[in-house]
């Protein structure tokens, strides 16, 4: 008499299986692509940030009648389009894009004192351009004392944002950047690319960082900000837009690839390691072979309306499926710069006129 043992595949669900759960019900049929760890609900403050792909969600978050937390709104007397223009309300705050790990640190180590304000300023034409964000304003400052109390506002902002928060929303964007060899400063964009700075490549070196450096940025900056806020959970996502230009020295196409590749790898594994930080998976809902790259715009790099719309459908499907529906809120008017989708430019698109 054979007694049969069953095998620890044998109990699991279609979606276990890439046949029943992939082949056999299409990029449409997916479903529970995501367990949420913890519930977000529309009055929890949710704070976005990080690379260009978080201005989506915030605006996804804002027209659900979530609480989208808009620290630094713009001045009452701006137009909408200006408001756009000079990077208001894209972010919870006005830092612009924070593509890497490094950078996240080094906005909340100057945020919370614990590293001095750099010294340095880009100059041209008689207008100052920030460093740490010399797109934020289109023409630069008119005046030092204007960048710097511009800076101080955001810094401010920033601070309010993550000590009251609820939820904190963070995009992985990026693992290339650009180092000041003196001081050590992380810049926004690379010297050279954007007007105030010239490229000197005995100051200004690249840096292509790997998942051990990542990974500790990443666990310094949740240290950084659970300390200001013990409560605060993260949800992390990785950006599905590729790269525009690299200076890896590989193919742009392999470049992307890595970059991603390693930034999700780091995504994964915090979430594997703290009980208090989630992935969310858009990036695979975008860029996944299933999807036939079916949400991206002509250019291959830019995500369509459909495409934003599918990975929340997914968001909040998977909420109300694992912790029930919410109460339907009225509808928050979004913030001005998150009126469109697309309408900020990525770092990699700004450095992609370098090739044209």
């Amino acid at each position: 008499m054979s007694v049969e043992t069953a095998n620890p595949y044998s109990g699991l669900g279609p979606n276990s299986f890439w046949r029943s759960g992939v082949a056999n019900v299409g990029p449409f049929g997916l479903t529970e692509l995501w367990t949420p760890k913890f519930r977000i609900v529309p009055k929890d403050r949710i704070v976005t940030a990080g690379s260009c792909f978080a201005q989506h969600i915030g605006r996804a978050m804002a027209d659900r009648g979530y609480h989208w937390v808009d620290a630094e709104p713009a001045p009452p007397f701006l137009r909408a389009e200006d408001a756009r223009r000079f990077n208001y309300g894209i972010f919870s705050f006005r830092t612009g894009n924070i593509y890497t790990p490094r950078m996240l640190l080094q906005w909340l180590e100057l945020t919370f004192a614990s590293r001095d304000l750099p010294d340095e300023i880009w100059q041209e034409g008689g207008r100052f351009f920030d460093p740490l964000r010399p797109v934020i304003e289109p023409e630069g400052f008119a005046s030092l004392a204007e960048l710097q109390a511009a800076r101080s506002s955001t810094l401010a902002s920033l601070r309010k944002a993550v000590t009251t928060a609820n939820v904190f929303v963070f995009t992985l964007g990026l693992t290339e950047s650009w180092v000041n060899t003196k001081t050590g400063l992380e810049y926004a964009l690379c010297p050279g690319t954007v007007p105030g700075c010239r490229f000197d490549p005995e100051k200004h070196v690249f840096r292509n960082s790997g998942f051990r450096p990542l990974m500790r940025d990443m666990q310094a900056a949740i240290k950084l900000m659970r300390a200001h806020n013990p409560g605060l959970k993260i949800l992390l996502t990785v950006s599905p837009v590729p790269l525009t230009a690299t200076a890896s020295r590989r193919h742009v196409l392999t470049a992307t690839t890595l970059s991603k590749s390693v930034l999700r790898a780091v995504a994964g594994q915090l979430e594997a390691e703290m009980k208090f930080v989630d992935y969310f998976p858009s990036y695979e809902i975008i860029t996944h072979p299933v999807f036939r790259g079916m949400f991206y715009a002509p250019n291959m790099r830019s995500v369509e309306a459909q495409g934003v719309a599918t990975v929340m459908q997914h968001f909040f499907a998977d909420q109300a499926r694992v912790f029930g529906p919410v109460k339907k809120r009225q509808k928050r008017k979004p913030a001005a710069a998150v009126a469109g989708f697309n309408e900020v430019k990525c770092e990699e698109e700004l450095l992609g006129d370098l090739s044209s």
